[in-house]
């Protein structure tokens, strides 16, 4: 990591005092501001600047109630572990019937199970 130099700072961001280089200058510049403050009071910005100064001078919500906390209903004990079957593991599955005449690769090593004759032919004449 290198130092920046000292016009990054995070410090000394006011401004100063505006100085004027003869009175003309001041007197356009108070007249302007004077004729922007008058603009924005037209079009009723200056309320909505007192509904913010109002409203970030209030004192911070504090919420009083409880936190919600939601109903779990009936408290329904667990069985008791020492009157349970023991758990079997599920006989395998094994394609016992007649209906698939084969199986197929379509392509690379994907195998297809082939239901009928056109299927079979179907599958070789594909591209490879």
């Amino acid at each position: 990591m290198h130092l920046e130099g000292p016009w990054l700072s995070t410090t000394g961001k006011k401004k100063g005092k505006k100085k004027f280089r003869n009175a003309d200058e001041a007197r356009k510049a108070r007249e302007l501001a004077e004729g922007w403050q008058d603009l924005l009071k037209r079009h009723g910005i200056e309320q909505q600047e007192r509904k913010r100064k109002r409203a970030l001078s209030a004192d911070t919500y504090v919420k009083t109630t409880e936190p919600y906390r939601r109903d779990t209903g009936p408290r329904i004990p667990s069985l008791d572990p020492t009157n349970m079957a023991p758990c079997l593991k599920a006989p395998d599955k094994v394609y016992t019937g007649t209906m698939i005449k084969g199986i197929g690769t379509m392509h690379k090593s994907n195998a297809v199970p082939i239901f009928s004759d056109e299927q079979a032919v179907d599958i070789a004449k594909m591209r490879r």
